[in-house]
């Protein structure tokens, strides 16, 4: 096997073909996609670290990779023996990309990026700050170059969504999108993230893990709706579907040819978030062009009553699932079960549910201490065996047809300390306070992320990530742009955005707590000081209560999860036999102080 050294020796040389003395290679594709198809895992193909998020950097003569506290420890083993050193993000110690890069060139050399792997705003920062410090900046796809053996991207054929789990169709919301590029002032509006375009044409694919969806680029103009994307993957049956919802099907590279034939009348709306730099710089300077948020990241994160009926049934389906699995655990505990195992299992009991399409993101299961790995991914060769002397941790989540779930549950087979019953409860405590939030229209989620962390915080505890991210209709587990987390986003939460809430606290080398339950913004309601917004709970599973130290919690709290409880029973055991009703009365019953 090629090594990431020879790998490195390798691109070096094209650099110096090139006259660049340093390169950014960032962990995406030309769409802005968390995960990649083959060809596009360019940072993971020179440093060897896969995890989800990071930026590998590389000069003449030194070699980096900046990732968040989630992958530290991943990014360790993954970087040993490569010379790639690890940067680890938001550490005081360490300086920003551009930063180091500047300290390690002359005034003078150049920097090489690939415009198709950066957003326009991303790519006009980062140059400007390059220029500004007397280095010059090249559009060059280094990687390209330098890897002859590139997977070929996928040909998989994408189907069409059926509009009774989309609950609008094709030309409906292409109808909604003309009239909000009309308010606008514009009349060309183009695409380049996949999930917006699976959820505009009502589409999905296969060309990536976890997420259905296919890649391609779109635009909708004031007359017409295209999709551009490789004629394999077309059938007559995708074609006259989409035709007849006013789609026409062009070739996938064809949209540079679009995007460089607008004429001096064209006024196109981009998101220079979300465009690549390739195409924004395909626009002819002729054509008055508009930055602003993407016109369906705001339209898809509010879900139709259909969408959120569909949501209700997975989470229900994904519950029983669930149900299935512990059970099974609980009694195969000493059957030499591991992480992956568990991963293995979960996706055969909910394959067993109908409309099942498979994981919505790669399972963490971390037993003691991978459960403070945020991220951890176990692999046959990490992985360890379970048992009843630590806690464990299991992140999952699951496609249905009907929507998409993610769930999170700690839980402890054995008899649990004093001090993971606190910090357990802590964590406990700040999923009730966020799920019982009412708060004013216009709220953004950082104004309620403390709510999850107050009790956390009163003890000296806390988390390195987010509390809560969007999550899509049958679409990616990740979803912009709505959040609740202590870092600004001016996005307001709205009714029908979906989210989770998953506060967590972490021992390093000793175990990972996370609980997360899914969520949807309704009406709470209205008075003389204006409109209230509050809290739907989705999720249908228990909550270990074996882990509570009721002396913690509120009589408030306690009647929470109690009538959490009560819902979680009524919406799964009539989908259940005698034996796995059973067990699960047992889990939800009734707590006291």
């Amino acid at each position: 096997m090629e090594k990431i050294t020879d790998r490195l020796s390798a691109l070096r040389e094209v650099m110096k073909q090139n006259g660049v003395s340093a390169t950014i290679i960032p962990g995406t594709d030309p769409h802005g996609s968390e995960y990649l198809p083959n060809r596009w895992k360019e940072r993971e193909w020179i440093s060897g670290f896969n995890g989800s998020a990071g930026t590998a950097v590389v000069t003449l003569e030194k070699a980096a990779v900046w990732t968040d506290s989630r992958y530290f420890i991943q990014a360790e083993d993954q970087l040993k023996d490569t010379t790639f050193e690890l940067m680890k993000m938001k550490m005081p110690e360490t300086p920003s990309i551009n930063e180091w890069i500047i300290s390690q060139l002359k005034a003078g050399e150049t920097v090489g990026l690939n415009p198709q792997m950066f957003a326009h705003h991303a790519f006009t920062e980062t140059a400007n700050e390059f220029t500004f410090n007397q280095l010059a900046v090249k559009s060059i796809d280094l990687i390209d170059l330098t890897n002859k053996n590139r997977d070929e991207l996928p040909q998989n054929q994408f189907y069409i969504y059926d509009v009774k789990f989309a609950g609008k169709s094709a030309a409906d919301k292409i109808s909604e999108v003309r009239n909000e590029m009309k308010k606008a002032n514009t009349n060309v509006y183009f695409m380049n993230s996949l999930d917006e375009i699976a959820w505009l044409f009502n589409i999905r694919g296969n060309d990536v893990n976890f997420n259905p969806l296919t890649i391609s680029y779109a635009a909708v103009d004031t007359e017409n709706a295209y999709l551009f994307i490789d004629e394999a993957k077309v059938t007559p049956l995708t074609k006259s579907a989409l035709a007849a919802e006013g789609v026409t099907i062009k070739s996938y590279l064809e949209i540079y040819d679009y995007l460089q034939n607008l004429n001096e009348k064209s006024h196109v709306l981009v998101d220079g978030n979300r465009i690549n730099q390739s195409l924004y710089e395909a626009i002819p300077s002729s054509s008055t062009i508009k930055l602003a948020s993407s016109i369906v990241t705001h339209l898809k994160s509010q879900k139709n009553e259909v969408e959120l009926d569909g949501f209700r049934q997975a989470m229900v389906k994904d519950g029983v699932a669930l149900t299935k699995f512990f059970m099974w655990l609980e009694e195969n505990i000493e059957q030499n079960i591991n992480e992956v195992t568990v991963t293995d299992k979960l996706i055969e009991l909910r394959a067993q549910q109908e409309n099942f399409k498979g994981a919505s993101f790669g399972t963490i299961c971390g037993y003691a201490d991978h459960g403070a790995m945020n991220h951890y991914s176990a692999t046959p060769e990490s992985a360890y065996t379970l048992g009843k002397e630590e806690m464990l941790l299991i992140d999952s989540g699951a496609q249905f047809l009907e929507g998409t779930t993610d769930i999170t549950r700690t839980l402890m087979l054995g008899e649990p300390t004093a001090q993971q019953k606190i910090d357990y409860t802590l964590v406990l405590k700040g999923n009730i306070a966020l799920s019982e939030a009412v708060f004013p229209v216009n709220s953004r989620g950082s104004l309620l992320d403390v709510l999850s962390r107050k009790a956390l915080w009163e003890n000296g505890f806390n988390y390195g990530h987010g509390t809560g991210h969007g999550v899509g209709h049958f679409l990616c587990v990740h979803e912009g742009p709505q959040s609740i987390r202590l870092e600004e986003n001016l996005t307001p939460l709205k009714v029908g955005m979906v989210l989770s809430n998953e506060p967590g606290l972490y021992r390093d080398g000793e175990y990972g707590i996370r609980i997360e339950n899914l969520m949807v913004v309704q009406p709470a309601m209205s008075t003389q000081f204006g409109d209230f917004l509050k809290f739907e709970i989705l999720t249908v599973s228990p909550i270990d209560t074996k882990l509570i130290d009721t002396n913690l919690m509120t009589t408030q709290e306690i009647e929470w999860l109690n009538n959490y409880h009560q819902f979680v029973f009524e919406k799964i055991s009539p989908f259940l036999d005698e034996k796995e009703t059973a067990w699960l009365k047992e889990k939800c019953e009734a707590i006291t102080k």
